[in-house]
């Protein structure tokens, strides 16, 4: 019982959260009910399709595969394709982080799926194209000439920051996922 409170301590306290404030305030519990119900619409379609993308990642391309594009020696082709991947996808950040732990099993490298992270939430080609057409090219040209060498930098700094030690610890843990 113990473990179980421990894993979705988190889950509860928003549950308890939730229903004190229904109590306090009944419309104002209503309404965020209505909008967690929303976000939870939102999880169910999105999550599935994004598992089943990965299953087939997972089974058709091959560790070595993997490695040779986006591995440790990869350098800038794996640079490249970390930000292509990121911002060709599809749906809300938390879709990346179930794919970056597949990237972990595959034998990518730490910096890459950081800037894969990355380009996921800052440069989808969508976004991209609503940019150009709603605030200008000259905006969107410049935000994505700003981002791209800023995620870059952030990841590199991240690697070099967190200790090999923490990052064999991550890619531990993605190997139990």
């Amino acid at each position: 019982m113990s473990k179980f409170i421990k894993r979705y301590r988190f889950f509860i306290i928003t549950v308890v959260a939730l229903l004190i404030l229904m109590v306090v305030n009944f419309k104002l519990g209503v309404k965020a009910l209505g909008i967690v119900g929303y976000s939870f619409k939102e999880m169910l379609l999105v999550i599935p399709p994004i598992f089943v993308l990965l299953g087939l990642l997972d089974i058709w391309v091959p560790r070595e595969t993997m490695i040779g594009l986006m591995g440790e020696g990869s350098g800038i082709k794996g640079i490249l394709l970390a930000i292509f991947l990121g911002s060709a996808a599809a749906g809300p950040l938390y879709g990346a982080f179930p794919i970056a732990a597949v990237f972990m099993k595959k034998g990518v490298k730490f910096t890459n799926i950081l800037i894969f992270i990355g380009a996921w939430s800052t440069t989808k080609i969508p976004m991209f194209l609503f940019e150009l057409s709603s605030l200008g090219t000259k905006f969107a040209l410049t935000r994505l000439l700003i981002d791209i060498p800023g995620i870059i930098i952030i990841a590199f700094i991240l690697s070099k920051i967190i200790s090999k030690g923490e990052i064999e610890e991550i890619y531990k843990n993605a190997e139990k996922l």
